[in-house]
């Protein structure tokens, strides 16, 4: 798995490009997600479209990253969510700690 980032104004946009099959990817997003926390003071969106599949460790990894952001009064904007995705959040009972959004420019015009 590899991870973009890219910039729409002032709000980074993180892509995971592929699965979450392994705890090391998961660790991966969980590190390279804070690091983009840390340096943009949570304006930043997570375009989960190319996430082919995610596990219990990749979702993990996602709360862990809303947790943090929590910490501030803030939640982890998400876009891009499967169907499949959805039905893992809501099975799982986390709908709650994440914000969902259809796309990309809609995640990043809800900063404004």
């Amino acid at each position: 798995m590899r991870i973009e980032t890219n910039r729409h104004g002032a709000v980074t946009v993180v892509v995971p490009m592929g699965p979450i099959q392994t705890e090391e990817d998961a660790i991966q997003l969980r590190t390279e997600s804070l690091e983009v926390l840390g340096k943009t003071l949570g304006r930043f969106v997570i375009d989960v479209s190319e996430m082919t599949f995610v596990n219990s460790f990749g979702l993990e990894a996602l709360v862990d990253v809303t947790l943090e952001l929590g910490a501030s009064g803030q939640s982890l904007k998400l876009c891009g969510i499967s169907d499949t995705l959805r039905e893992i959040i809501t099975i799982t009972d986390q709908t709650s700690k994440f914000q969902q959004f259809e796309d990309v420019q809609t995640a990043v015009r809800s900063f404004l």
